[in-house]
């Protein structure tokens, strides 16, 4: 990431739309502990957060997905706007496995979900924000029903096996989860290009890679260790090892394969970048997320544990604008 040497117009507005938004929190830990089909009566209650649904997907990536929240407000007005519900739903089905207390719970959620998508195209959606919202944003930019049911199918495979058998497992975990919603955002902008989708999916198996590579210390703390079964024979390193913080290095070099897979996908983003339409690039700002986490962890020595790794990076909104001025990925 270059250095940052001035300072534009335009950044104190963006950082002040951020500081204006910084709330609700207390609010939407209760909402999302309710059943989905109670959601829009808690939003819409007297004494609670009377909001319109818009404003509630956006309080949720907020709070739960705050980096992609940071991308999302420098999209251009029609990509924010369908990007909002999007990753709304996204971070809907993808925190499922956090705050159920069984998979049979679970399970029904996402039922849940493949009946709201279901009926969402049939023109009746449910009563619940998120479910109004991309209804919306359906109807406004014909996006197609085959992401969204991607994007739950692979949440509910990992709800139902939380555990990988190879890293190409995983990777394959990563495009059916984050790369459509990426390819659902590209068709939010009206892009129908092969190099596009193709740079689409690499970046989502990168930031997916990342992603799962920062979930290892929370996922270790709830006793969840799925970290890829070839890799930890590969390294005779068994789960209770990692549990147990045993084998240290060992870890750090299974960490390493994992995050070289992730650095390689994401070269091969940037080398498509000649034939990538400019218009496509905004998409694409999670790369600097990315690239900021792979340089992080290499300094680390790859040790995923490092309490350095879990800090917030106050600077994400400046480098995030200043990639978008460059307008390029």
């Amino acid at each position: 990431m270059a250095t940052i040497t001035k300072t534009y117009r335009g950044t104190w507005s963006f950082l002040s739309y951020i500081r204006r938004n910084e709330k609700r929190n207390a609010v939407l830990t209760r909402a999302r502990n309710t059943e989905p089909s109670q959601q829009l009566r808690f939003c819409s209650s007297r004494g609670t957060i009377n909001t319109s649904n818009r404003q509630y997907c956006l309080d949720l990536i907020q709070k739960f997905d705050h980096e992609n929240f940071l991308c999302t407000l420098l999209y251009s007005k029609s990509a924010r706007e369908a990007a909002i519900a999007i990753r709304a739903f996204n971070v809907e089905i993808a925190q499922v496995q956090d705050v159920v207390s069984d998979k049979q719970r679970g399970a029904m959620r996402m039922v849940f979900w493949r009946d709201t998508i279901e009926k969402i195209y049939q023109g009746s959606p449910p009563q619940q924000p998120i479910a109004l919202q991309l209804a919306k944003v359906i109807s406004e930019n014909k996006l197609t029903k085959k992401w969204f049911m991607r994007c739950i199918d692979a949440r509910a495979d990992c709800l139902e096996n939380d555990s990988f058998r190879s890293i190409n497992d995983l990777e394959d975990y990563c495009e059916n989860s984050v790369s459509s919603v990426m390819y659902l955002i590209l068709e939010s902008l009206g892009i129908k290009d092969l190099h596009a989708d193709h740079a689409a999916s690499h970046i989502g198996r990168a930031h997916g890679l990342v992603t799962f590579l920062r979930a290892i210390p929370f996922n270790t703390s709830r006793g969840r260790i799925n970290l890829p079964t070839e890799l930890l024979i590969k390294y005779n390193v068994s789960q209770e090892d990692v549990y147990r913080g045993k084998k240290p290095d060992l870890v750090n070099d299974i960490v390493y394969d994992i995050a070289s897979v992730a650095n390689q996908h994401l070269r091969t983003a940037r080398s498509l970048k000649k034939d990538v339409p400019k218009s496509a690039v905004p998409t694409f700002l999670n790369t600097v997320i990315c690239e900021k986490y792979l340089t992080n962890i290499q300094q680390a020595g790859f040790n995923v544990f490092d309490t350095k790794l879990q800090r917030r990076n106050g600077l994400l909104p400046l480098q995030l604008l200043m990639q978008s001025m460059k307008k390029t990925y």
